[in-house]
């Protein structure tokens, strides 16, 4: 995945991104806050960050308080990088938005199991937004249904709002999960019976019926 990087010292700019490199990820490098605040926030920017507190332009702390403001719907993991090992500084900085803290000189394996806690954790979310858009559907369907639908007085089809007339479970199929299987209600299958025994008696004389029609013997 791509994580950007932003550090004002190269040294640690370059061991960061050989560290991602050998991890499989993509490196997007800023040497300062100004630039890492605009790689984060043009389309197709990392979605996650590591990030130096002290450098040019925008400071670590800052700089998350701003991602957190401009990239409310999508907020990307931010992970702070730096010499402060104060307490109240480790406060400050998950107050201004910071998602992980690590202090210099880092350990490569900490780095490296932080940064999966970071993926696993934008996984979940991803998949959390994935079933909130599913569920927003869903609701949306029965909003839909739950509205007034002309249906036709005679055959019993419905309009919908692409002025089609459509049968009832083809419609109902269309807007929501509904699956049907055909089958007969006991008053139908009372009338269905009757009217074929009607018709079956009409189209198949009785006995009396028959000798009644045949003409007199010689």
């Amino acid at each position: 995945m791509k994580i950007l990087i932003a550090d004002d010292d190269r040294t640690t700019l370059h061991l960061l991104e050989a560290h991602l490199l050998r991890w499989n990820h993509e490196p997007i490098l800023a040497t300062d806050g100004t630039q890492a605040l605009q790689r984060m926030t043009e389309p197709g920017a990392p979605s996650m960050a590591i990030l130096d507190w002290i450098m040019p332009g925008t400071h670590g702390d800052r700089l998350c308080h701003e991602l957190r403001t401009q990239l409310a719907h999508t907020p990307p993991y931010l992970i702070l990088l730096t010499g402060k090992s104060d307490r109240d500084d480790m406060v400050r900085g998950f107050e201004a938005g910071a998602d992980d803290y690590v202090l210099k000189p880092f350990h490569e394996a900490e780095l490296h199991a932080r940064v999966r806690a970071g993926i696993r954790i934008l996984d979940m979310q991803h998949r959390l937004g994935a079933r909130v858009n599913e569920l927003e559907e869903a609701l949306a369907r029965i909003k839909t249904l739950q509205g007034l639908l002309p249906i036709c007085a005679w055959c019993n089809k419905i309009r919908d709002d692409r002025n089609y007339w459509q049968k009832v479970e083809t419609y109902l199929s269309d807007h929501s999960d509904v699956r049907f299987t055909h089958c007969i209600c006991p008053e139908c299958r009372e009338s269905q019976a009757l009217a074929m025994s009607r018709h079956l008696r009409k189209a198949v004389p009785t006995a009396s019926e028959s000798a009644a029609s045949k003409p007199p013997g010689p």
